[in-house]
């Protein structure tokens, strides 16, 4: 089974076995879809009781637990779900997870480097691409990004002046 992360436990939330979860979508709203969730390394399935929403943080009561010492441990542990759970996307948007890791070449067919994190803003996102010795923050918008193969793991990208030196 192959699991995506979607948020990370941050803190508990009351004394009722609630916890309060960073999460890891653009799309708040989607934990209300869910029934199961996995935690930590060990992907142990827990069902969710309710979810609730509370300044751009989510809310969990998981069915398991019901006081605030029973989730203390569960600090700090990511959050997955079954890939085949996932929301669908429209064409030429991709997961976080999946441009990570990707290799980037220029139009010409140059190595540039690895995708290693991806910056959310406002506007648009940014790719941060490293090689051995540089880093290199890309736009991720349709005049830079000219292709992604997320089969291939690969990346090109056209660039202007002084963008990648």
């Amino acid at each position: 089974m192959n699991y995506i992360v979607i948020g990370k436990i941050i803190n508990t939330h009351g004394i009722k076995g609630e916890v309060k979860l960073d999460p890891h979508t653009d799309d708040l709203k989607r934990y209300s879809d869910l029934n199961k969730i996995y935690i930590g390394d060990e992907k142990d399935p827990v069902e969710i009781e309710n979810v609730r929403y509370h300044k751009n943080m989510v809310l969990l009561k998981l069915k398991e637990f019901n006081n605030i010492n029973e989730v203390l441990f569960l600090k700090g542990e990511k959050i997955y779900i079954d890939e085949i759970d996932r929301v669908k996307l429209p064409d030429d948007k991709y997961f976080i997870y999946e441009l990570i890791g990707c290799k980037v070449f220029d139009i010409e067919g140059k190595f540039v480097g690895d995708i290693k994190e991806i910056l959310q803003n406002p506007s648009n996102d940014v790719y941060v691409i490293k090689d051995k010795e540089k880093e290199y923050l890309i736009p991720a918008v349709k005049e830079f990004i000219k292709e992604v193969n997320i089969i291939e793991k690969k990346v090109i990208i056209d660039t202007i002046e002084g963008m990648i030196e």
